[in-house]
Formats: structure tokens, C-alpha cells, sequence
């Protein structure tokens, strides 16, 4: 199984060249989409695929939102020949050195979804942290299970078919709703999941892309419709709990 790091980038420069330096050290290939990123940010991801040979930079000339910057990586992925690829999130939350325990676990369990459970410090806002709680608990009732622990953190390993099957039926969000709906979507395909405990941190003066109303509506929109996909899936959840497949 061989995988490959993906990078969606929506201007956050300022982060990247320590996170693309330590990836590049520890030997794993990267692939960086920008999302429609300003002038600055777009020069840093230039001079990031001249200075390392295992940086492989895509362009979103105007912004077309996270899940369709991950998806562009994946199908990139998919074309170099990688079965799996490792998501990370540009805005320096993420602990790069987590890295080979996310490739080691998805290469003795090719086949799983593979979830970052965040361990937070004290950095990171409290309102941030509750509210996480109300997606949990809907997740929760989506699937009818407790096995995707966090489906928002931007630290995960996807087995690229999968993935790719929801894009060719339609099913995949392209913004801040792609996170968890590709989760919740994968768990009802009856991929396995394997949770990690992961570091996450809130750097000083960072910023975040989430757009507090449109998002809200957006993930309020995505919660009902899996809500209702739910119940239609109903009987199928509840036979899968009784089956020894999600282990």
C-alpha cells in the first residue's frame, strides 16, 4: 500500500514552508492544492514545488472550498498511483511528526478510514471545543454507533477508492461540510474505522477559513440530509451492528 500527503491550501502561506520542510524530512511524497490562495501565498507554494522534488503543487484559480481542494489532491493522487493519501490541514494545528503513526496505521489496515481524535491544549477556544460536542452527538445518530470519535479533524488517512466512488455518484460536499459528511458516508459503505489520538493546537494569531453563518447553514443542511439518509439506511445500521465487520 503507498500513500501520499495532501495539502488544501486557502491562504495560509504563513504555515506551510515548516510543515512542507518537516513532511519532505521524514520522506513522505506532498501534494499541495491551492484553493484560489492571494499572490503571496501562491509565490510560497511556487518556491515550495522548485525547492523539493516530493512536492507536487496543483492551482484552483478561484476558490472552490476544502472538500473540492482535497478531492483535486486525491484524484491526483489516484493518477501518480498511490491507494491512499494522508490529509492534513495548512493552518499549522497539526503535528507533522504524527505522520508516520497515521502511514503505519493505514498500511497494516489498508482498507480503513483512518480519524485524528483531537487531544486539545490550552490554545484552543472554548466555544470551539463544546461545540464540537453538537456534531459528535449528531454524527453519533447518523451512524448509530460511537465508532468515528471526531469527524472534524483535518488530520486523517482515506483509502482513495472509496473516496473516489461517493465523487463519481455526487455525494461529496466541496466545502467546509466535507469533512464529516465523507466520514459518515465511508462509515454506511461499511469502512472500517481506526481512531489516533493526535496533538492539536490553535497558533497564535492564526486565523481559520470557517465563515461562522454560511458554514453553520451549510453544516446544518448536511446534518439533516444524513439525518434522513439515516433512516433510510436504518435497518442496514442496525444489522451492521450485529455483524463482525467494522471489528
Amino acid at each position: 500500500m503507498t500513500l501520499s500527503v495532501v495539502i488544501p491550501v486557502f491562504n495560509h502561506g504563513a504555515y506551510i514552508t515548516p510543515a512542507v520542510e518537516e513532511i519532505s524530512d521524514l520522506g513522505f511524497s506532498c501534494i499541495l492544492v491551492d484553493d484560489g490562495s492571494a499572490d503571496d501565498t501562491w509565490s510560497i507554494l511556487e518556491g515550495l514545488s522548485q525547492r523539493f522534488p516530493n512536492v507536487t503543487l496543483l492551482r484552483h484559480h478561484e476558490n472552490r472550498g476544502k472538500g473540492a481542494a482535497v478531492l483535486t489532491g486525491i484524484m491526483e493522487a489516484s493518477r501518480q498511483g498511490y491507494d491512499s493519501i494522508i490529509q492534513i490541514d495548512a493552518d499549522g494545528q497539526h503535528r507533522i511528526e504524527d505522520l508516520p503513526r497515521f502511514a503505519t496505521a493505514a498500511r497494516e489496515h489498508p482498507s480503513h478510514l483512518v480519524l485524528g481524535r483531537p487531544r486539545f491544549d490550552e490554545s484552543v477556544p472554548r466555544i470551539r471545543y463544546y461545540g464540537r460536542y453538537l456534531t459528535h452527538g449528531l454524527v453519533w445518530l447518523e451512524c448509530l454507533s460511537l465508532k468515528i470519535q471526531d469527524s472534524m479533524c483535518g488530520f486523517r488517512v482515506y483509502p482513495i477508492a472509496p473516496v473516489l466512488d461517493l465523487h463519481h455518484q455526487g455525494k461529496i460536499p466541496f466545502r467546509m461540510d466535507f469533512d464529516t459528511e465523507v466520514a459518515v458516508r465511508l462509515f454506511w459503505m461499511g469502512i472500517p474505522v481506526i481512531n489516533l489520538d493526535t496533538p492539536v493546537c490553535y497558533p497564535e494569531n492564526g486565523w481559520s477559513n470557517f465563515r461562522m453563518f454560511k458554514d453553520n447553514v451549510r453544516l446544518t443542511c448536511m446534518h439533516i440530509r444524513l439525518i434522513l439518509g439515516m433512516l433510510l439506511r436504518l435497518p442496514i445500521l442496525l444489522f451492521s451492528k450485529r455483524s463482525p465487520r467494522r471489528g
